[in-house]
C-alpha cells in the first residue's frame, strides 16, 4: 500500500451542472476546449475538460433521472452523493476533488480504517471517444472518503485499471493559455476541524495553518481551505452566512499569459475581477465554482 505520507496527485474535480451543452457554451467562451460528451453506466454524464499536466474538469450532469435513482438505491455513492448535493445546493457547483490512486482497494480498507470511508467502492467501464475519432473503453476503480459534518463535499481516490492510449493533445491546447490545475480551494469558517480529512485524502501528514486557513500539497498542486477572512481576501468574495461544513469555492488555473487571457474574456463577454494579482470570473450557470488565472512563474 503507497505511504499515507506520499501526497496524491490531483485527478480531478467533480462539478454538478444542469445541463452538458450550457456547461459546454460557458468553458467555450472561458477558452476552453471540452471533450466530447461521454455517458457514465449509471445514468450520469460528462464533458470533460483535460489539461496537460494530467488534471481534468468533470461537468457532470443527469443524462436519465430514473437510472441514477435506481443506481442510488443500490448504493451507488457516486450518484447518490451527486443526487444529495444537487437537492441541497441545486444543479450549478462543485462537490468533489479526486486524487489519483495506483490501490484503490488499499484506499479503501485505509479509509475504512480511519473512520472516514464514504461508502462501497465502485468499479466500472465507459467507452471514450477521441478528436481523431477513435473510441476505447476505460475502466475505473472508485474509494470513496466522507466526514458526516461535511454533507455538501466528498472525496475519493480513482485508479484507471486500463488507460487508453490515444493522443490527447489537440484536447489540452485551450484557446485561454491554461497547462493546468495549481489550487483547489474549499471553505469552512474553522479550516483545522476539516485538517484531518484532507490530510488523509491528500496522503500528506504536513499542512500550513495561518489567519486565513490551512493548505495541504497534493503532488503539483494544493488544496486550500479558507475561512471567511481568507475568502474576502484571496477571492473578494464576501459570505455572510453561518453554515458550517466544507464548500467548494474555486478551481485555480496556470495560464501562460494573462495579459491574453483577459483580452480574450473581454472579446467573449466574460466578466472579470482581479484579486491579488489573478483574474477570478465568478460561478455562472454551467460555471459552479469560482475561476481563478494565475500567471505561470
Amino acid at each position: 500500500m503507497p505511504s499515507p505520507r506520499t501526497p496524491r496527485p490531483l485527478d480531478h474535480l467533480v462539478l454538478p451542472v444542469e445541463d452538458l451543452d450550457t456547461a459546454r457554451i460557458r468553458h467555450a467562451d472561458l477558452g476552453f476546449i471540452v471533450a466530447a460528451d461521454a455517458r457514465h453506466p449509471f445514468g450520469t454524464e460528462n464533458a470533460c475538460v483535460f489539461f496537460a499536466d494530467g488534471t481534468y474538469l468533470e461537468p457532470l450532469a443527469i443524462a436519465s433521472r430514473e437510472d441514477c435513482e435506481a443506481a442510488a438505491r443500490e448504493g451507488n455513492v457516486f450518484v447518490g452523493r451527486d443526487q444529495a448535493y444537487r437537492f441541497r445546493r441545486g444543479d450549478n457547483g462543485f462537490s468533489a476533488f479526486v486524487v489519483g490512486s495506483k490501490d484503490a482497494d488499499a484506499d479503501h480498507a485505509r479509509f475504512t480504517q480511519l473512520g472516514m470511508s464514504g461508502g462501497e467502492m465502485l468499479t466500472f467501464s465507459r467507452p471514450m471517444a477521441f478528436p481523431d475519432g477513435s473510441e476505447q473503453t476505460a475502466s475505473f476503480k472508485l474509494s470513496f472518503a466522507s466526514d458526516l459534518r461535511a454533507p455538501d463535499f466528498f472525496g475519493f481516490a480513482v485508479e484507471r485499471i486500463n488507460v487508453p492510449s490515444a493522443d490527447r493533445s489537440a484536447l489540452t491546447a485551450h484557446h485561454n493559455g491554461v497547462v493546468g490545475i495549481s489550487e483547489v480551494i474549499l471553505s469552512e469558517p474553522n479550516p483545522t476541524d476539516f485538517q484531518y480529512f484532507i490530510q488523509e485524502l491528500a496522503c500528506n501528514r504536513e499542512v500550513d495553518a495561518n489567519s486565513f486557513g490551512m493548505s495541504v500539497e497534493l503532488d503539483g498542486a494544493t488544496v486550500t481551505v479558507f475561512n471567511k477572512a481568507g475568502l474576502e481576501t484571496h477571492l473578494g468574495v464576501m459570505d455572510p452566512s453561518r453554515e458550517r461544513g466544507l464548500i467548494g469555492r474555486a478551481v485555480v488555473y496556470q495560464v501562460k499569459n494573462l495579459q491574453a487571457l483577459g483580452a480574450l474574456l473581454l472579446e467573449n463577454n466574460v466578466t472579470a475581477r482581479q484579486v491579488a494579482g489573478r483574474l477570478v470570473v465568478d460561478p455562472a450557470p454551467g460555471q459552479g465554482a469560482y475561476y481563478c488565472f494565475e500567471e505561470i512563474r
